[in-house]
């Protein structure tokens, strides 16, 4: 189309420019962005003939998309009994004057399940979907069901969820639940979020690294988007932090439903009686009080839950379910502590339920004021995983869980003492955690630098300095610290930077399928269990695909056997069978495909000329393998003592961990995947390396130095002996190199006549500082020649 724009692709124009109300935000800034394309192609009398032909049939899609989501408005009723419910109309005044209020409220307030509704009352989910946040794939998946059910729609229409792997939403979905993880992917390609119009970040006391950054963006956008309503939902204890980040936000604040709950501090009088006895005590404590009435109790981890339970099924308790609830459990495992039947239940369970759900008829909790956090200690760029006493506000949260139904109980395994010596809050995972990968993300979304990024809490400066050091040693950033192009293929993938650098020297190594079954696998919790009660029955089952020279070949082996299993198993309930035959969690193999799939198709979008393959090679290709884990993870590398131990990089001294398949071997040389300290510090994941590989993957990394020093008249050489040298670690002694014949040139004369004679060397050792350059270009023909 040439000339001055005809009345058709006007009036086209017009009708998407004039439809604001009439369309989806996500929709109208895409179509209206196209709209003013198109008009200032015209203008320059450029053809636009076709492009005007597809903004018209989008526009006419995306408006029968916009009648489909507001063609149907739930029914919203709040429940009486809620304590929410009745400061409905100060939450629907906040939220009309106000673009971001805060609502605090104990456990049992009804925030989660009704703030979605009351958004609903307000006229929200228009124009856009109702979007809430939660720290954990159960409570999104959970209470998405819960308020379907409410507001009686079906599941995956108007009220959806979606957590990584399962997305159970549609275009009619007007209220979305997922992890704060999704909503932070979904920046990646919606920088404005423009699919909400409304977000709720519940449960924003738990303070992960995923929810400071979700509360550092949305306050970035605020000014971007004055039609985006935010609610941030928090435990009582902790609205001072949000109150003050978010400055012109109010405040409400919401009792719990809850009846008068009892403490009893029960610690033990000896030392030595282990966790597990504990328990057994205060179990048998409440039940001499009451034989019917459901227990709700605490432990740090997943062994702590398992040793109780075995502990607690050997009291034969009448009429009574032992239920454990721990993140590694399958879903219908999760679900069953929700249904109350005739039996008495004891849950046994880790921080999950501390704020995230709520577990239906709970009277009486113990509390062992224990859990296992996470810190990275970035001197040392180690990870410690570590039982800690718990803040007082976490044991809030919990002794809150009982008193719902009746008169509580709370018994604490521990004094009061402890409780008032406890920290108030729990740190935030920005304070305790490696920020490599939020570094790298942030520099990806061309964000401003992460000390200059809003964080609630700014994170310490030699955390950051460790992060930035990190995606140096990988080559994510150059030593400005501005993104490489490496850096820029790392952030396509959605798993550490270190993981990802592994997957980018796979296709130099030609082991792309391998190294994305390897990032999956290292991106998830191991597949493998190991109940206390059959340990060594599961040792014996995962003995078959054990490696003795690497424990990432270990893995792949394993992958091969899932493959061929669900080749020949088609069948779920057979494949779950099998999988608990082999003491393999069925739901964390599942994850660990889905993420391969999700990997596979970044690799498609990159379009590199790789064939990427669900069958991959357990024994061959083992040096491309392991050099493509080790350009990930170049200073995890280890020397193997006199004794047991290894000496790292940095002067860090660890162990290989023995559940690892080299125990026993303890070869010359080692990579650790990770070092995670906990009695010793442990390398987990690891495999026999040869030192060398660090100068093809890290070159960077490497140092040399140069010895005996001699010029061959004879050959036309000068040969030296070379030592090489990575993290503080002799990586290569002595080895002999020349550096290349030698030309005419007046320079290498002088240098070999005066610096290079044997026994001249250490007496002319200033002299040789001036002539680095000299030795440098030597340095550059000894790599040509290798």
């Amino acid at each position: 189309m040439t000339g001055p724009p005809h009345s058709e692709p006007a009036a086209v124009l017009g009708r998407v420019l004039d439809s604001s109300d009439s369309l989806l935000l996500l929709d109208r800034a895409r179509l209206h962005q196209r709209a003013r394309d198109i008009q200032q192609r015209l203008l320059r009398q450029q053809p636009a003939d076709k492009m005007l032909r597809q903004l018209e049939t989008d526009f006419n899609r995306a408006t029968q998309r916009w009648r489909r989501r507001t063609g149907f408005r739930p029914v919203v009723q709040l429940p009486s009994e809620l304590p929410i419910t009745a400061h409905r109309e100060r939450i629907l005044d906040a939220l009309a004057r106000h673009q971001i209020i805060i609502v605090s409220g104990d456990t049992g307030s009804g925030k989660t399940t009704q703030l979605p509704k009351l958004a609903l009352l307000a006229d929200r989910g228009r124009s856009g979907r109702v979007g809430i946040t939660q720290p954990r794939r159960l409570a999104a998946v959970s209470m998405a069901r819960r308020v379907a059910e409410e507001l009686h729609c079906h599941l995956g229409h108007q009220v959806g969820y979606q957590v990584r792997f399962d997305d159970h939403t549609s275009d009619e979905a007007i209220i979305k639940f997922m992890t704060d993880g999704i909503l932070l992917a979904e920046t990646l390609t919606d920088r404005s979020l423009w699919q909400y119009d409304t977000l709720i970040i519940d449960e924003a006391h738990e303070r992960s690294l995923n929810i400071d950054f979700v509360l550092g963006y949305l306050k970035s956008l605020l000014a971007k988007r004055p039609d985006l309503k935010i609610i941030v939902s928090s435990a009582t204890l902790d609205v001072a932090s949000f109150a003050e980040f978010f400055q012109i936000a109010p405040v409400l604040t919401i009792e719990g439903r809850t009846h008068p709950i009892e403490d009893v501090f029960l610690p033990s009088p000896d030392p030595d009686i282990d966790l597990t006895r504990q328990v057994a005590h205060a179990v048998q404590w409440v039940d001499d009080l009451d034989r019917e009435g459901d227990m709700l109790i605490f432990l740090p981890g997943e062994r702590e839950i398992r040793d109780a339970a075995v502990a607690l099924r050997g009291k034969q308790y009448p009429k009574t379910e032992i239920l454990p609830l721990f993140a590694r459990l399958s879903l219908s495992e999760q679900q069953r502590v929700f249904t109350i039947g005739g039996r008495r239940r004891i849950v046994l369970a880790t921080n999950v339920a501390e704020t995230s759900i709520t577990i239906p008829g709970i009277r009486y909790v113990i509390d062992s004021g224990l859990v296992r956090i996470n810190r990275y200690r970035p001197r040392r760029q180690i990870q410690a995983l570590q039982i800690e006493q718990v803040s007082q506000a976490s044991a809030h949260q919990r002794r809150g869980r009982c008193g719902r139904v009746a008169d509580g109980l709370c018994v604490h395994l521990y004094s009061e003492e402890t409780l008032a010596e406890s920290p108030p809050f729990t740190d935030p995972e920005i304070r305790r955690a490696s920020l490599a990968g939020v570094i790298l993300q942030m520099a990806v979304m061309r964000l401003p630098a992460i000390d200059e990024f809003p964080f609630i809490n700014p994170p310490k400066r030699v955390v950051i300095e460790e992060g930035y050091r990190t995606l140096f040693e990988i080559g994510a950033l150059d030593e400005k610290k501005n993104l490489t192009n490496l850096g820029r293929d790392l952030g396509e993938f959605s798993v550490d930077p270190q993981i990802a650098r592994m997957i980018v020297q796979a296709r130099k190594e030609n082991v792309v399928s391998e190294l994305l079954v390897l990032a999956a696998l290292l991106s998830i919790q191991n597949p493998r269990e190991r109940p206390t009660e059959q340990e060594a029955a599961a040792d014996q089952a995962h003995r078959q695909w054990q490696d003795e020279r690497s424990d990432f070949h270990s893995y792949l082996r394993l992958w091969n056997a899932w493959q061929t299993q669900r080749k020949r198993l088609p069948s779920t309930n057979r494949l779950r069978r099998w999988c608990k035959v082999n003491f393999l969690s069925y739901r964390r193999m599942m994850e660990w495909q889905n993420l391969f799939g999700e990997l596979a198709d970044v690799v498609a979008n990159l379009r590199w000329n790789v064939r990427v393959t669900e069958k991959v090679h357990d024994d061959c290709f083992y040096d491309r393998i392991l050099r493509s884990v080790l350009a990930g993870i170049p200073l995890h590398l280890g020397r193997r003592g006199d004794l047991s131990e290894y000496q790292g990089a940095r002067d860090r001294q660890f162990y290989i961990f023995p559940g690892s398949g080299l125990f026993k071997a303890s070869p010359p040389w080692i990579v650790a995947f990770s070092l995670v300290e906990t009695l010793k510090l442990y390398g987990r994941t690891v495999a026999a390396i040869e030192p060398e590989w660090l100068e093809q993957v890290a070159p960077h990394l490497c140092r040399a130095a140069y010895s005996d020093i001699v010029w061959s008249p004879e050959q036309g050489f000068v040969f030296a002996r070379e030592s090489v040298s990575c993290g503080g670690l002799t990586i290569i002694t002595g080895r002999r190199v020349h550096y290349g014949r030698i030309k005419p040139d007046a320079a290498r004369e002088v240098f070999i006549r005066e610096a290079l004679v044997p026994g001249n060397l250490r007496s002319r050792g200033d002299w040789l500082k001036s002539h680095l350059a000299m030795i440098e270009t030597i340095r550059t023909w000894e790599r040509k020649i290798r």
